[in-house]
């Protein structure tokens, strides 16, 4: 019986079966050389090795701070994000009402007003997760050939922003907001 931190291991050893078979046959093709054909002037000093291994070991520490900087960063605004849309939930629940009005709605009045409120802020939730989401020239994770082999992308690949947010807005909202380019900011 596999553990999870086995059956894990496993998983990425066959996610990256294709850089790590590239990088052995590399590996052994070097080595291959300098032993049998005994070609000295292929050694490689410790010093010089140790030293960029050193520089490029700093390099990468700080890499990999910055971007766990900005990866924290996005979550914590789309954790305010998350949490203002909650509480506008609520707001719009509580504080639509017949309370200082001249002329009162019917509850039936009210609960539609309060559903096109929810509704478009649900829509401009689902286009800022598609803006988001658009591939960069720069991201080839998409593109991998072991993410297409497991079928890993994210839904908004799958689906057009179109699709996701029409059940949300009405007809003549729809038309105005798909001629803009900023979709989220028509909304």
């Amino acid at each position: 019986m596999y553990t999870k931190k086995t059956f894990t291991f496993f998983q990425m050893a066959s996610w990256t079966r294709f850089e790590t078979l590239l990088f052995t046959i590399i590996i052994v093709a070097w080595v291959s050389t300098y032993y049998f054909l005994d070609l000295v002037w292929l050694k490689i000093p410790w010093t010089p090795l140790a030293l960029i291994g050193t520089a490029v070991a700093f390099v990468i520490g700080f890499q990999n701070n910055a971007a766990y900087g900005r990866i924290w960063e996005a979550r914590k605004i789309w954790g305010g994000i998350v949490n203002t849309s909650r509480t506008f939930g609520m707001f719009t629940q509580d504080m639509i009402n017949n309370e200082h009005t001249e002329n009162p709605l019917s509850q039936k009045e009210l609960d539609r007003e309060i559903k096109i409120l929810t509704y478009r802020h649900i829509a401009w939730m689902t286009a800022l997760r598609h803006s988001m989401r658009v591939l960069k020239p720069w991201e080839t994770a998409a593109k991998h050939k072991t993410n297409k082999e497991w079928d890993l992308s994210p839904p908004e690949l799958k689906s057009t922003l179109e699709k996701d947010i029409e059940p949300y807005i009405s007809a003549t909202d729809f038309k105005y907001i798909m001629s803009k380019s900023n979709k989220q900011t028509a909304l």
